[in-house]
């Protein structure tokens, strides 16, 4: 059951399965001059919750309506299960070119937590082969370094797929590095990690993880809120943060933000 209706433009909340977290300005900009020329040619829709109603679709339009300080903003009023809209948030932004890939591979995992289920109903319940929801959900894995370059177009996806092969962090981080500075085609990168898996190691020898450093761990742990692990291998090593929800990701980076100010 459905109905149109003009609704306040502040009675409604975000969708809390929104997958995309960042929003091209232009684009919003561009959405909003639209809007001021020829109104707003498609409803968004919502769910009545007990507070308001919830964002369902159409998150870059109400934006754009909040942006213009308008009042009110037609909306498809829908009767929808949790399960329902987080399937519906996930399709909805799927259909669109520009998704992030991280936000799409979190979007997934957070919705086979949230319900419990595996890769294989997830990928029923969204009309995705199981292997391609796998694939998606592996790229998480990857170290921030490398996301950062999947996501400024240094490198794609299937770069950062056939990387992770290499299994160690520090050696996936510099071998992308390697990857983006010679220019190499997936196939070469291929080539190059079956040279790498093939080529015999140095042996390596562990030792336990200095006092300091596990002082420093659980100083970082109390302080975050969440937990840390910091890996060293001579001079280079990485402070590991470990999130499971987009918004425990937004939380992190804001607490961050604010102790280096």
């Amino acid at each position: 059951m459905s109905e149109l209706k003009k609704i306040n433009v502040s009675d409604i909340k975000k969708n809390p399965y929104q997958p995309r977290t960042n929003f091209n300005e232009k684009d919003l900009e561009s959405l909003k001059q639209s809007i001021e020329e020829n109104g707003l040619l498609q409803p968004i829709t919502v769910r009545k919750s007990v507070f308001g109603y919830t964002l369902i679709a159409g998150e870059r339009r109400w934006r754009a309506f909040k942006s213009l300080n308008r009042s009110k903003i037609d909306a498809i009023v829908k009767e929808m299960s949790d399960e329902e809209m987080m399937t519906y948030a996930i399709l909805e932004n799927l259909q669109r070119e520009d998704l992030d890939p991280f936000e799409e591979a979190i979007s997934y995992k957070r919705f086979m937590d949230s319900l419990n289920i595996n890769q294989s109903e997830a990928a029923k319940r969204l009309g995705k082969s199981r292997s391609y929801i796998a694939n998606m959900i592996r790229l998480l894995n990857l170290p921030n370094s490398v996301i950062s370059m999947i996501q400024q177009n240094k490198l794609t996806t299937a770069h950062g797929r056939t990387l992770l092969s290499l299994k160690d962090p520090l050696v996936i981080e510099e071998s992308a590095k390697k990857v983006m500075r010679e220019k190499w085609s997936v196939r070469e990168t291929e080539k190059f990690v079956r040279k790498f898996e093939h080529t015999p190691k140095k042996e390596v020898t562990y030792t336990s993880k200095p006092t300091a450093i596990k002082r420093t761990e659980e100083s970082l742990k109390h302080q975050l809120g969440t937990n840390v692990e910091i890996k060293q291998v001579g001079n280079k090593g990485q402070i590991v943060l470990s999130f499971t929800s987009i918004d425990e990701y937004k939380r992190l980076i804001k607490l961050l933000n604010e102790k280096g100010e």
